[in-house]
């Protein structure tokens, strides 16, 4: 049986987390208002049970239900209070045309490929030949061969043109990105052009944030500096300072097939890190009061300088603000328990952004926290190594499988893969990562002595070539990763009560949990068969959106017969993108590339129908019957003229054609009552054959 008595603060959170997603998944149940007055109501029964219990020494009923209703509708109203879209000055509401806007620089540079991608937010436009103020987040795209250098926090640029809402997902299964800047409340986007944009001035929001950017500006380019070699710098700068723009995707496959790809983004792990090296400086205070004070106090400047030279970046203050109530509990030395700690530190977060809770990040970030500090202990003791070393090895594998654990279900479900060898590669790794991040902020400390900062660099940049070799090593054995896993939402709860009822049964030997687990494992493998016989054991066409690449499916049970041009074919991280996540969800192993065609036309038999492709106009097919026509590469230029020579039941514009000519023989269509589907206009196209 389990004892809520001493969790009080992770009672709390749960229920204020219950609440918020109640207010993501149904903001308009009931009226604002009337939420607000049970609220209130509650909270006034609350206090007022609280008074009167205090004063008479007696109860009239158990009020912690009262609490925690009141506390489930605190996140409730907390989320549509942070909800941006709900206000009327948002730009989301502005129903007017836009012909020029005024916005500030708020978020850090990321450089793309081909262009710098930045946040900022709306302060005022020009519709109806008027000015006005709105608010809003925008994400700004300048191209790079406009813009040598991007614009830096805090500039204010006069832009002309209309902000574009953010698309919604084109294709079937593709990540939402759309849903994703919703819950960072960002709503619209827009790509500039070099005759589109003015600098006004520089007007941070934030002086503190300015500097910390600039600090980690600083810190870059003193650990590029000091540190040779493309790939070795882009590892110093992600692992020291959480700066990912120059990893590439070979890098970055690498270190997720291993297991390994925490190591690269700075978190609660280098916080860890650098919290035991201050706790072990600081031992000789010794353990009074006092001294621990002293040490909380010294441990919290280190961790917030840290946070401060990585330009306070989320990952970075959640981890930070993790450990500050870690310090100062620890200094407090109050009988508390370490659930509380973790939940007072999410339930301070979730207040000043409800929304982290959508946040992967925040997800993997607690529930890894959490299965080490419950798993780590129970599995450490299944073995006492007689030697430092293996003991030192038997630690970081306990880490490494509460962790695992713990994150299971969620990884699965985001990710799609397992490393097998996630073990050995975290065995290596974390201690490998450790030296990195010493070494690198060493690197900064002395970086005002060349000579010293040199040499330190060059042993910062050996230790990342071994992490390398170890990683593409690992991921180079047989077996290394287990892909293509699909699991929906559903099975993702399902799988996280079987682990969670397994843990259970070993602690407290009540078998009712293997009943538990028995009918959670039931309904997973029920859903698992569901889905194959209604994804798996179907054919399907699709017609992808990939702009300026014309790419069809043609599935069936397992395999994909793939039509698409010679450029999309070697682009794998578009095709991951954009087509993968369809593949993944119809179970395809084995992709067939259907050969390249150098004819103006194509055309297939494929399960009893008859598909033509137009790709261009030197010839046409005539006098032809066909199930489905798709046009490619603006072919067409008169849409009834090709109507009198192929008689189709569908037609398809693909992506390689351009939005401007798509649009144009829409509107042939509309006039002539031709049924049409273009991808640019309405996302792939897919029918069950």
């Amino acid at each position: 049986m389990l004892h809520w008595i001493p969790f009080a603060v992770v009672r709390i959170v749960l229920f204020f987390i219950a609440g918020i997603l109640l207010g993501i998944y149904l903001p308009d149940f009931l009226p604002q208002f009337i939420i607000t007055l049970v609220f209130v109501t509650l909270l006034i029964v609350y206090i007022g049970h609280f008074i009167f219990q205090r004063i008479t020494r007696k109860a009239l009923f158990n009020p912690g239900a009262v609490g925690l209703l009141a506390i489930l509708l605190a996140g409730y109203l907390q989320l549509l209070h942070c909800t941006d879209s709900r206000r009327a000055d948002n730009l989301i509401n502005l129903k007017t045309p836009v012909a020029y806007y005024q916005t500030v620089v708020t978020g850090y540079i990321q450089e793309k490929a081909n262009a710098w991608k930045v946040e900022a937010r709306v302060m005022q436009v020009k519709s109806e030949d008027e000015w006005k103020d709105v608010s809003g987040n925008i994400l700004l795209y300048f191209p790079k061969k406009d813009f040598p250098t991007p614009f830096q926090y805090g500039d204010v640029l006069l832009i002309r043109g209309q902000p574009q809402e953010v698309p919604v997902p084109g294709n079937p299964g593709e990540f939402d990105y759309k849903r994703f800047l919703t819950f960072r409340k960002i709503y619209h986007q827009h790509f500039v052009k070099y005759s589109e944009v003015k600098r006004l001035e520089s007007r941070p929001d934030s002086h503190l944030l300015y500097y910390a950017i600039c600090a980690r500006t600083w810190a870059d380019a003193a650990l590029k500096k000091f540190v040779t070699g493309e790939r070795e710098q882009a590892i110093a700068s992600a692992l020291v300072l959480g700066v990912t723009d120059g990893l590439d995707n070979e890098l970055l496959n690498a270190y997720a097939a291993t297991g390994a790809m925490h190591v690269l983004a700075v978190s609660g792990l280098h916080i860890s890190i650098i919290y035991m090296i201050i706790l072990w400086l600081l031992k000789p205070l010794g353990t009074s009061r006092t001294s621990q004070w002293v040490a909380a106090g010294i441990s919290l400047v280190i961790l917030w300088g840290y946070a401060y030279i990585t330009g306070l970046s989320p990952s970075v203050l959640r981890a930070v603000t993790m450990f500050t109530f870690v310090a100062v509990a620890r200094a407090w030395n109050r009988q508390t328990n370490i659930y509380n700690i973790l939940a007072a530190s999410a339930f301070f977060l979730l207040i000043y952004e409800p929304y982290l809770i959508m946040s992967v990040a925040f997800q993997l970030s607690y529930l890894a926290v959490l299965g080490i500090v419950y798993l780590k202990p129970d599995l450490y003791q299944l073995w006492e190594p007689a030697s430092r070393l293996w003991d030192e090895v038997w630690k970081i594998t306990t880490v490494s499988i509460a962790a695992q654990l713990a994150t299971l279900s969620l990884g699965l479900l985001y990710f799609h893969q397992f490393p097998n060898y996630f073990l050995l590669s975290n065995l290596l790794v974390i201690p490998g990562s450790f030296f990195v991040l010493i070494a690198g902020l060493v690197v900064l400390c002395v970086s005002f002595m060349p000579p010293v900062a040199a040499f330190v660099g060059i042993l910062l940049k050996w230790s990342i070539q071994a992490l390398n070799i170890v990683v593409f090593t690992v991921e180079a054995f047989p077996f290394s990763l287990v892909d293509n896993i699909y699991i929906n939402t559903a099975q993702s709860w399902l799988l996280m009560a079987v682990i969670v009822s397994m843990v259970l049964l070993f602690q407290f030997k009540a078998y009712g949990y293997i009943w538990v687990a028995a009918v959670c494992s039931i309904m997973f493998v029920a859903i698992q068969w569901f889905h194959f016989y209604s994804d798996v054991e179907k054919r399907y066409i699709t017609v992808y959106k990939v702009p300026h690449h014309s790419a069809v499916d043609l599935t069936e049970e397992g395999q994909v017969y793939f039509m698409t041009d010679s450029l999309l074919m070697r682009n794998a991280s578009a095709v991951r993108f954009h087509i993968h996540p369809n593949r993944l969800q119809h179970g395809v192993e084995q992709v067939i590339p259907v050969r390249e065609q150098t004819s103006s036309y194509r055309l297939l038999q494929w399960q009893g129908k008859f598909i033509l492709q137009i790709m261009g106009n030197k010839s046409m097919p005539s006098h032809i019957q066909v199930d489905y026509l798709i046009i490619s590469n603006n072919a067409v230029k008169d849409l009834a003229a090709l109507l009198k020579q192929v008689e189709a039941s569908e037609i398809i514009l693909d992506s390689s054609n351009s939005y401007y000519f798509a649009s144009k023989l829409l509107k042939q269509a509309s006039a002539q009552n031709i049924r049409i589907h273009s991808v640019w206009h309405t996302g792939a196209f897919s029918v069950e054959i």
